[in-house]
């Protein structure tokens, strides 16, 4: 287990009430198991779960069966996905 730090942006931060906390979790877990682990300690994520994405080191993962692999001291970032623009 390592631990990591958890950022949240817009309406996660909203939502949880703060900006930044520690957790320790696997080195390795899929990115959904991450995201369970984050709202049994906030559970009102739960109503955003569809409208959140993990920033993990230099990749966006959305919240599924992804695999994470997690050094500790690594910032997941919990934000919404980026607007898509039209042309």
């Amino acid at each position: 287990m390592g631990e990591n730090i958890l950022l949240y942006f817009a309406k996660s931060a909203e939502i949880t009430g703060i900006r930044l906390e520690t957790i320790s979790v696997p080195q390795e877990m899929k990115a959904l198991q991450l995201w369970n682990e984050i709202e049994t300690q906030h559970s009102g994520l739960t109503d955003v779960r569809n409208q959140e994405i993990f920033a993990v080191p230099q990749e966006y993962v959305e919240l599924g069966d992804q695999l994470l692999l997690l050094q500790s001291g690594d910032e997941i970032a919990i934000i919404p996905p980026a607007p898509v623009s039209g042309g």
